[in-house]
């Protein structure tokens, strides 16, 4: 009795054990979003050392609660710690600065850490800035009687004496030797922006860090935004206090008036700032990029129109305030800004990317613009260049001839001559980037794809052997591999005017003679892709929508942004919403009669931001396809959003009323038939609240039954303030499960 018993026992304990076994390897909404189970490591920052030969890292100090700052030999491997945590204690303190980034001054014998930051807008630019000297260890805070965290951009003047700021929108000049500053303009604040830039050129030129020191360090030139004028949003915060505060911002919508932007220099020591007088209306067109040329005392100048199809590149004296156009690029549709310049044979060359021969190639372009020739050659885009050496001849770049879906690097010859070369090899089959060092000898190489997290490695070039590899992300690839979900599947869609890339997820337990749910995750507009042969968190969203029994699937309609040339990018222009939802429609049908285990009955769609957007044009303009969807954080109207982005992909308001009226959801809300969900942050300063609300206001007017969410003082991506990132995951799961039964059946 006892013997059987004990059998039992041992039975049920086997069978406990077993089921735990399985459940740990059950993949989990709060393993995903409130548990942290599957965050990936990184490695850096890097800094590639001014001798080439090594590379600093930060890494955690063992007795410390801070960072030591330490470098490798690239060769050999040998670690020093150049900065210890230790170095790193401000006097009457115990703790090391919390290091957010650190950069070196040019003959690397100083480090400027930023810390104590805050975030404005997207990103933490603003903060408190400490400087050590490496050969005294004096450390000292910049700006100390200046407001706490206030600090922005802060950099190096050449020679390293000096730090430039900015500081409450005015720039500043601190002496390293005397640790006084100086405040060189004075009229920042209320409407005058200097040094940095308004929410929309942030947002949507990538502009941020607003001033330049020349290469001498005897003067500065920067950016100054005027926004009076600029329409004013407001946003309400309702949860910190018993009383609404309105949060104000500028932000030009469509057709209205933008910022008034121009570009001055002033003496480094102070004095009066000189403007230059670049021709064309300052509120209709956009001051893009500004750079000194190299050991000159000239600028160059990037001035995009407002339809922002014509590039005007001015070079400009810093003394004579003296200005030529150099160069005109133009295009019938829209041109993109590339950070992609560099400078050659003494300054006499510049790097340049262009579209004009239909794919975007880099050129060698003379310093007076009279002389453009192709360094790429062949019908394929160029993505983003890496490096440039003029002493081996040759430019190294990232780009994906063959798939569009992956990237590799690529070197071709400055000259132009012969054909490219690819650097990595074929094993590394996924998306790979570089931090390459100066000299091209050497790189910090991360490698992932669909069904591996980033592998960073330091390689030499151009043989591409690898040295030796620093993270490989070992434990998580393992958590990932034991859920044994079925990988990505990347399939072609052809709709018959082209054909697409997509991506297809099964159940784990998946039955080709049964019928699945299909479901859709979308986004479809020019910023962006989805169908990509990278990590992307490990798609767990995705995997765990398809363990509940759904086929998930994404498609890349033409216009996304993919290395598929300029015909495929520019595909989209003026018919925003209007010819994404027409292609996502045409594959979903086209992939319904090619697979004959999805239930044409059961087919959703999804996306967040512009996905949102096109999930909602789909919804609306063929309901006969798709049965229930969710749109998160959407644009309702085009003309609700910001001018710079909208206007560039769709034409001004005046000259195309119609596309924006026909690529709007809200004007197709009353063909709703299917179940829709909509979900917005009402602190979303990108896409407002307000386009939620009149959403919802045209289905109720149209008496359409439907769900809503409200997240409050969450912003655009519906993460801030405690466990949001879960329960929006557990709210969509549940409209899912609801209104598109999972399984196979």
């Amino acid at each position: 009795m006892k013997r059987a018993v004990l059998n039992v026992l041992l039975a049920i304990l086997v069978f406990v054990n077993v089921g735990y076994a399985q459940d740990a390897k059950k993949l989990t909404l709060a393993d995903i979003y409130k548990n942290g189970e599957f965050g990936q490591k990184g490695y850096g920052p890097i800094r590639w050392m001014k001798d080439n030969k090594g590379y600093s890292t930060l890494e955690a100090n063992k007795d410390l609660s801070g960072k030591d700052i330490v470098k490798y030999d690239a060769k050999t491997g040998r670690r020093s710690i150049v900065v210890s945590a230790a170095d790193l204690i401000p006097q009457g303190s115990e703790k090391p600065l919390v290091i957010k980034d650190y950069k070196w001054s040019e003959d690397n014998t100083k480090l400027l850490v930023f810390t104590n930051t805050r975030k404005v807008w997207r990103y933490h630019t603003r903060g408190d800035y400490w400087v050590l000297d490496l050969a005294t260890k004096k450390l000292v805070q910049l700006g100390k009687t200046l407001p706490e965290a206030t600090l922005m951009f802060a950099k190096f003047s050449p020679d390293g004496s000096r730090v430039g700021y900015v500081s409450n929108l005015n720039i500043y000049v601190e002496d390293l030797n005397t640790n006084s500053f100086t405040q060189i303009t004075k009229d920042g604040g209320d409407h005058i922006i200097n040094g940095t830039f308004d929410w929309v050129y942030e947002e949507e030129l990538n502009c941020r860090d607003g001033f330049r020191w020349s290469p001498d360090g005897e003067h500065i030139a920067y950016w100054q935004s005027n926004t009076e004028g600029v329409g004013t949003f407001y946003m309400i915060n309702n949860l910190d206090s018993i009383y609404s505060k309105p949060i104000p911002m500028p932000y030009p919508k469509v057709g209205t008036q933008l910022s008034a932007v121009k570009v001055g220099v002033v003496p480094a020591k102070g004095g009066s700032t000189k403007w230059f007088d670049i021709p064309g209306d300052p509120r209709n067109n956009y001051l893009a990029r500004m750079d000194f040329i190299p050991n000159s005392n000239e600028v160059m100048i990037q001035q995009l129109n407002r339809p922002q199809n014509t590039n005007k590149v001015y070079v400009a004296n810093v003394e004579t305030l003296e200005f030529k156009n150099i160069l005109t690029e133009k295009d019938e549709a829209f041109l993109d800004i590339h950070d992609d310049i560099r400078w050659l044979d003494n300054e006499k060359y510049f790097t340049w990317s262009s579209e004009r021969d239909g794919w975007l190639k880099l050129y060698r372009v003379s310093r007076d613009g009279s002389d453009i020739q192709p360094i790429t050659k062949g019908d394929f885009d160029v993505v983003s260049i890496n490096c440039i050496d003029p002493k081996s001849g040759y430019v190294y770049y990232i780009a994906s001839p063959d798939n569009f879906t992956q990237r590799y690097l690529y070197r071709s010859r400055i000259d132009g001559k012969g054909t490219a070369q690819r650097v990595t090899p074929a094993s590394n089959s996924g998306q790979n980037s570089y931090q390459i060092s100066q000299n091209a000898k050497w790189g910090i190489h991360v490698f992932q794809n669909a069904t591996t997290p980033s592998v960073y490695s330091l390689v030499s070039l151009p043989s591409h052997k690898t040295v030796r590899v620093l993270e490989d992300n070992k434990e998580l690839k393992e958590k990932y591999d034991a859920l044994k979900l079925n990988p990505k599947e990347f399939v072609k869609v052809d709709i018959g005017d082209d054909v697409l890339d997509a991506f297809m997820i099964k159940p784990i337990d998946f039955d080709p003679s049964k019928k699945y749910p299909l479901l859709f995750y979308v986004y479809g507009e020019p910023a962006g892709a989805t169908v990509q042969d990278n990590w992307g968190g490990g798609s767990l969203w995705d995997q765990y929508m398809a363990q509940q029994g759904y086929i998930v699937m994404s498609v890349d309609n033409r216009g996304t942004k993919t290395p598929r040339g300029k015909k495929w990018r520019n595909a989209i222009y003026g018919q925003i919403g209007i010819l994404a939802s027409e292609d996502q429609n045409k594959a979903a049908n086209k992939i319904i009669d090619t697979y004959g285990f999805i239930d044409p009955a059961r087919v959703g769609i999804w996306g967040w931001s512009g996905g949102g957007q096109m999930t909602l044009n789909c919804m609306f303009r063929y309901p006969e396809t798709y049965k229930s969807g969710l749109a998160v954080s959407f644009v309702s109207d085009q003309r609700l959003y910001d001018a710079t982005y909208q206007e560039r992909y769709m034409g001004l308001l005046s000259d195309n009323a119609k596309g924006y009226h026909d690529g709007s959801p809200i004007n197709f809300a009353q063909n709703l038939e299917g179940n829709l969900m909509v979900i917005h942050g009402t602190a979303d300063d990108n896409v407002h609240y307000q386009s939620y609300e009149m959403l919802v206001d045209k289905l109720i007017a149209n008496n359409k039954i439907f769900d809503m969410m409200s997240y409050p003082m969450r912003a655009h991506g519906i993460y801030e303030r405690e466990n949001t990132s879960y329960h929006l995951r557990q709210t969509m799961e549940n409209f899912w499960k609801e209104n598109l039964p999972a399984g196979g059946k």
